[in-house]
């Protein structure tokens, strides 16, 4: 099938890009690690999309962290209408949405019409998104995966009192060189980050159901703390490091409720 839109989700550590049909059916996507030169890679992933689509005119959407340096797209939106639109479009619903990036978080209430009825948004401190648990995994020396299975099999956890990303590290390397377990550190510091992000939702005011998109979504950790913290199962929808992008084309399309 021909791609009739585009969306680029320019994230601080992933750049995702969807392609969808007349319908709004995702066709195919790209995902790669953010290349500092972002308008660079932004241009390149675009003019690859639209030489395959075979149309060098087809509307594109970005979104995300670096949508302003993408020059090449026909708009810019924000995030939260894009991953609103996305997930939506993918669930089939509205409820409380929790989209963890590398640089942010977003707390959004999707209406029943997929309409953004309220959100909050943390930009200012990594303690409060996916650079928190990158942090911690490069001090450790292993990779997210790892982090997460950690976390799942302590059978105790550390209380990690801090709530800045640096201090928080710091007394992590405080704990080991005490002689506490590593697992239960781990688990503490999962728990520190689902908190700081329990306390935003409620904020904001919590509606059910609770969803969870974003690379932290990928996390089986997270996604079983914040379902204890919050008292809510939390639902993952398909690819969901792709919602922002795939709200983006949807966007282009002029299609996926009334998001924003």
């Amino acid at each position: 099938m021909t791609a009739l839109a585009i969306g680029l989700d320019a994230g601080s550590t992933t750049t995702k890009l969807v392609a969808v049909d007349a319908a709004g059916e995702r066709l195919w996507h790209v995902l790669e690690d953010t290349d500092p030169r972002m308008e660079v890679q932004a241009a390149r992933l675009i003019a690859a999309a639209r030489a395959r689509a075979g149309d060098p005119a087809v509307a594109v959407v970005a979104t995300g962290y670096g949508r302003h340096l993408v020059r090449d797209a026909t708009r810019q939106v924000t995030e939260i209408t894009c991953h609103a639109r996305g997930v939506f479009r993918t669930v089939g619903h509205g409820g409380t949405l929790i989209d963890i990036g590398g640089q942010d978080a977003k707390v959004i209430v999707i209406g029943a019409a997929g309409e953004v009825v309220s959100f909050t948004m943390n930009d200012k401190c990594a303690a409060g998104t996916g650079r928190f648990l990158e942090v911690v995994a490069g001090r450790l020396r292993v990779g997210l995966g790892e982090l997460a299975e950690l976390a799942i099999a302590a059978p105790g956890e550390v209380a990690i009192s801090s709530t800045c990303t640096v201090f928080a590290e710091s007394e992590m390397i405080s704990r080991l060189a005490h002689g506490e377990p590593l697992d239960a550190i781990v688990r503490g510091l999962n728990r520190a980050l689902v908190r700081r992000i329990a306390t935003m939702a409620r904020s904001n005011g919590l509606v059910a159901p609770l969803m969870l998109s974003g690379g932290v979504a990928l996390s089986e950790a997270m996604r079983r703390l914040l379902s204890e913290e919050l008292g809510h199962p939390v639902e993952v929808p398909a690819a969901p490091q792709l919602m922002g992008a795939y709200g983006a084309a949807l966007t282009a399309l002029g299609r996926g409720g009334r998001a924003g």
